[in-house]
């Protein structure tokens, strides 16, 4: 099994930039290919235009824990369409103690060893040009309620959505109610691929968070870094 190859983009040392592990120390590695297409998609290179890199299961789990670091992120592109491999990775990674989460659109559904399942469900906002030979796609598959559940159900979650204008929050409410979301795992953050981009939203965002109760997350590595890779 060791031996299955994954394709991946990335690996990195850094810290969390998003989320309730925000600022921790964490490895990422970084699946390529994804099965949407988001318009805003701040890693195109898993996505619109996948970078094609194969490693082994072995060779992952060695390059990311020479690290020494306890926080794990797997994160894409989209890992579970890669779900024989990622189920593998997991569970060598956790049988080496680390904390894994794993980031997720929440499309696709598969019981693998993690300690936190960070799901991004895509709005509305994240559509492509309605002229898009990706747009049908995209719109039909970005969100799958009973994906959603079954990791609530399952694991413990955050479920973060990226927000481009207070008018998401619509969206946002009745998918709550609808799947449904307990909103102590809803984690606001603004859509942004440089500061100049997240700063006009953060105040009014931080305000819709403390009217519904949600969590705020900032996009850390966006704000030190900008679109750099590797960070």
């Amino acid at each position: 099994m060791l031996r299955l190859h994954m394709k991946f983009s990335e690996l990195f040392y850094t810290i969390q930039g998003e989320g309730k592990f925000v600022g921790v120390p964490s490895v990422f590695f970084r699946t390529s290919y994804c099965n949407l297409r988001c318009i805003w998609c701040d890693t195109p290179y898993t996505s619109w235009t996948p970078e094609d890199k194969d490693i082994t299961v072995a060779a992952a789990v060695e390059a990311i824990t020479q690290y020494e670091c306890k926080h794990i992120v797997i994160t894409g592109g989209e890992p579970f369409i890669q779900v024989k491999e990622l189920t593998q990775l997991s569970q060598e990674l956790n049988q080496r103690g680390h904390h894994i989460t794993v980031e997720t659109n929440a499309t696709v559904f598969a019981p693998i060893a993690a300690d936190l399942i960070s799901m991004s469900p895509k709005l509305r906002n994240s559509n492509p040009a309605p002229d898009n030979r990706f747009f049908k796609r995209h719109e039909r598959g970005r969100i799958c309620p009973d994906v959603i559940r079954q990791f609530l159900d399952q694991y413990e979650c955050q479920v973060k959505f990226v927000v481009d204008s207070p008018e998401d929050l619509v969206e946002i409410k009745e998918l709550q109610v609808e799947i449904p979301i307990p909103g102590e795992t809803i984690v606001l953050m603004p859509q942004g691929m440089i500061p100049e981009e997240l700063q006009p939203k953060q105040e009014w965002l931080v305000e819709i968070c403390k009217e519904e109760g949600y969590r705020y997350s900032p996009r850390a590595h966006v704000e030190i870094w900008g679109s750099k890779r590797g960070v």
